[in-house]
């Protein structure tokens, strides 16, 4: 009936597993959020780089790729709207895959400064290096806060057995 509330009886062990359930929900909702809002930002923050400061993206282009320019804008315009596409529920799920193809397709780019060196900028040769696994760091990332499914975030949802 509309309204009215079952009482369920549960013993003291069973509320201490509700309880921790429910903690752990919390702090998985609160852990995604803070992930989420630090992956929008670096994203915006790369995204507007490629606009604000391209020069350093022309070494990194592999020299088989065609239209090193375009190639940077767009991968600019592709991480901002990625990042905004993060922040709206709705489509963060394509949002997700979109940002792990970006990041995929730009390995190459990172390859190519690993092998080569990057111009202009007095980066060890280990620090480029160290660049390529994080490319697989920011990949399970993206994954993580739009792909994998979110546990229950509203506690009431949760009941005992």
């Amino acid at each position: 009936r509309p309204g009215h509330r079952r009482v369920v009886k549960i013993d003291s062990r069973d509320a201490q597993q509700f309880y921790e359930r429910k903690q752990i929900v919390q702090l998985d909702a609160m852990s995604r959020t803070v992930a989420l809002w630090i992956l929008a930002a670096f994203f915006v923050v790369a995204g507007a780089n490629h606009f604000l400061n391209p020069g350093p993206y022309f070494p990194m282009m592999p020299p088989y790729l065609p239209w090193p320019e375009g190639l940077i804008i767009v991968s600019g315009i592709a991480e901002i709207g990625g990042r905004l596409g993060l922040l709206v529920p709705r489509v963060r799920r394509l949002a997700g895959w979109g940002l792990i193809a970006l990041l995929v397709a730009v390995f190459p780019a990172n390859v190519q400064v690993a092998l080569h060196g990057w111009p202009g900028e007095p980066i060890p040769h280990w620090a480029l290096w160290a660049r390529l696994p994080l490319q697989g760091v920011l990949i399970a990332w993206v994954y993580w806060i739009c792909l994998v499914a979110r546990s229950q975030s509203d506690p009431r949802k949760l009941s005992p057995e």
